[in-house]
Parts: structure tokens; sequence; C-alpha cells
């Protein structure tokens, strides 16, 4: 597995390795003894003669790196080690097994204290091959995992370090395929105040337009999650991503974003179609997808995938009512100004029905009013509480036995106008009450 491709790294790596490091400086002080000064010697100098050295003598040198990162804590010559530690794991896996096939240490210990490092490419380079070496651990521990997600989102979400979330977002790709750090980072969302953010991390950069090297490598990561079952389920509803995928997809240059996109999807409704299919039919996932079924694509697994997609969304589709649909938007957690909102004939054929099952889904309606953060929705949703009490004998009422007045009341002083425009007018059909 490749470490990542950064140029600030790469820059700095090629300064490192030109600088003398006084190997027998430390020899004649007892930190190191003669053997490891030589062994080190031998592959400092060169990159290339020590590629022969190293396929030789991995063993050898994978314990000598762990006993370098224990015993030496000078920054110069940690950076001088982190160099070497890249290029001995760089692109050859099976040296990256060596450390942990029982003969040496872990390099655990030092490089998850290097994590913390007030110096910009010890942090890095650490967070680069410790990302890199953690899917050979047949057994990583939860304290590790956690280290390295936390460390990681932490990294994503600094706006202020572009370097920094590169590197981060590029070593999630490497964490990610471990199922512990796919469960880990969900749950590590939940609300622990000192936990990862991982997704909210990667959410909030997918949001900002990123490059299309990097458009690539977040959808790389929302694919490697929906391999998740419960990141599966509850994705979408907590983050809202298959538009913000679908928009990702439907603005790519390059035909591997659009393959990972619709790999997720697949995924996503694999693995968890209750929760899926009504977000992607909300959001016109289905006809995109037809769309892409006339083009040619250089990857037969695109096609494959975009059929299965169009078969699967076409069925649900179908046994669809305009009701149906609603109640799927409203599950979704998300509103958009799609057509029964602002039809009467909707209303006037359905309004009774958010009453039913005890208010059942007038209460998700209202859920959304009171806890959304998102503009459109509560927008959308304040519109749906005035025609709901238009269309409604009892709509007042039963607006004000769910303590929802008092939020559309607030709601006409949002910062955003269509949002203040919209709760305005359900405020005075509660306050009227015209019922039609």
């Amino acid at each position: 597995m490749s470490l990542v491709a950064n140029t600030f790294l790469s820059d700095r790596s090629l300064k490192i390795r030109s600088k003398a490091i006084p190997w027998d400086g430390y020899q004649r002080a007892g930190l190191l003894d003669v053997d490891d000064v030589k062994l080190v010697q031998r592959v400092a100098s060169s990159r290339d003669k020590a590629e022969f050295i190293l396929d030789a003598e991995g063993e050898t040198y994978a314990a000598l790196y762990v006993r370098l990162l224990n015993k030496l804590s000078r920054n110069d010559t940690l950076q001088f080690i982190l160099v070497l530690v890249g290029d001995f794991i760089a692109d050859r896996d099976e040296r990256i097994s060596l450390f942990f096939d029982g003969t040496a240490e872990t390099p655990y210990p030092s490089l998850l204290k290097l994590l913390d490092s007030q110096d910009d490419f010890v942090r890095l380079k650490s967070s680069a091959i410790v990302s890199t070496i953690l899917p050979y651990d047949p057994q990583p521990s939860d304290q590790v995992v956690a280290k390295v997600l936390q460390h990681l989102a932490n990294l994503v979400r600094s706006p202020n370090d572009p370097e920094g979330q590169d590197v981060a977002v590029q070593c999630l790709e490497s964490v990610l395929r471990v199922a512990k750090a796919r469960e880990m980072s969900w749950d590590a969302g939940e609300g622990d105040a000192n936990a990862s953010k991982v997704i909210e991390g990667l959410v909030q950069l997918l949001r900002a337009h990123p490059s299309p090297q990097m458009q690539y490598q977040l959808a790389f990561c929302f694919w490697l999650l929906s391999f998740d079952q419960t990141v599966a389920e509850q994705i979408n509803a907590r983050y809202n991503v298959v538009p913000l995928l679908l928009d990702l997809a439907k603005q790519a240059i390059k035909e591997k974003i659009i393959r990972i996109v619709v790999s997720t999807f697949r995924n996503l409704i694999t693995k968890a179609p209750k929760q899926n299919l009504a977000a992607m039919l909300t959001v016109k996932v289905l006809p995109w997808l037809q769309t892409l079924q006339g083009r040619k694509f250089g990857d037969e697994d695109i096609k494959e995938d975009v059929d299965f997609l169009v078969d699967e969304l076409k069925r649900s589709f179908e046994g669809l009512t305009t009701w149906d649909e609603y109640k799927s938007e409203l599950a979704t957690g998300h509103l958009t100004w799609s057509p029964p909102h602002t039809n009467d004939d909707f209303w006037r054929d359905n309004a009774l029905k958010l009453t039913d099952r005890d208010r059942e889904q007038l209460k998700v309606l209202v859920n959304l009013l009171i806890s959304s953060t998102e503009a459109l929705t509560l927008a959308v949703a304040a519109n749906d509480i005035a025609q709901f009490v238009k269309y409604h004998e009892n709509g007042k009422k039963a607006i004000e036995d769910l303590g929802a007045k008092g939020r559309v009341m607030e709601l006409m002083t949002h910062a955003d106008p269509d949002v203040k425009y919209q709760s305005l007018v359900a405020t005075q059909r509660l306050m009227s009450h015209a019922w039609a």
C-alpha cells in the first residue's frame, strides 16, 4: 500500500535525507549500541542501495526502526527515522507485515506519541505511517484505533491546515479499510465530546467544493464506510449524504468519481434498503442513473451497478403513492421543495392522514421543525405546517398540542429569508385559522 501523496511531505523528505545525523555520537552517549549504528548507516546514505539490503534483511530492519523510535527523541533525528520507515513500507506490503509477525515490537507506542508532536513534518509523517500499517494488523487494539481516528478527525476538521486535511483524508482511505475503524468512527459520532468526529469532518469537506482529487478521496472514504451495516442504516438520516454524493457525481469530471459514488449507493441499498431507497427517490437519483445507462464507461462495473440500482429504484417507485412519497421524505429527516409541499390538491386529500395513528406523521413533521438546523428543511416544514392548518379542521389545536406554535413564531426571526417568510405565513394561519 502506498503512503500518502503529499507535496509538503515529499519535499521535506528529500531535504531531510540530505542531512547528516550524528549516529556515532549516539553510540558514544550510550543511546545506541555499535550494531544498531552500523545497521542504520548501511541504509541512511542511499535509498536505492538500501532497497537491496531491506529486501534481504527486512526482519532485522523492522526491529531496528522500532528500537530507534523508542530510544531517540531529538527532532531532526526523529524526522530522519520516519523517512527511513516510510521508505521501508512504501508499496511493500510484505515489509509492513513484518511489524506484526511476532518477531519485533510494534511501532505503535512511539508513533502514537509522535501524532501529538509540535513539528508539522513529524506529526503528518507519523500519521501517514501509522495509517498505512494499521490495515495489516490482524488484531488492532481499540485504544490504537481510537487514538488514530481522533487524531485524523482533528486534522480533517482543521480548515486552517490544508496540508493536514489532505494527509488526513488519504490516511482515512487506509484506516477505514479496517472494520473496527469503521465501526468506531460511527460510534464516536454518538456524542462523546472527546471522541472522533471523522464522518462529520468528511461531510464538511465534501460541502466545501474540494478539488477533483479530493472529491474522489472523500467519496472513497464514504464507500468504505458504507460496508458497515450500522453506518449504512443511519448515515443519510444523520448527515444527508445521498444528495451530497449525487451532486458530487453529477458534477464529476473523472469517471472514477462516478464509479465510487454508484458503488456506494449500491452498498447503501443492499445493506439498508428501508433507510435509503426513499432518500434516493426523493432526491431524484433514479433519473440521473437512467441518463448513465446511455453512456459508455471504461469500467464495466459501473454499468452493472447502474443497472442494479435502476431496477431496485424502479421497483420501489412503482409501489409508491404520492402520500407514500411524502412519508418517505419525512422519514429521511431532510425536506426539499418536491411537488407535494406546494400542491393544494395534495393537502386537501392528505392533511387528515397526518393525524392517523396518534398523529404519527404530524409528530415527525413537528420534530423536523424543532430539531433541524437546515434552512431548506425548516422552510419546507413551516410551509407544511401552514398547509396542514389550512386543510385540517382541528389543525391549529393539533399544532399547539405538539408544542410547535412557539417554534413557528421563533423562526420568524431566522436569518434565512425563506425560513422567515414561510414561518410568517404559518404564524398567520395559526393565528387566523382560516380553514378551507
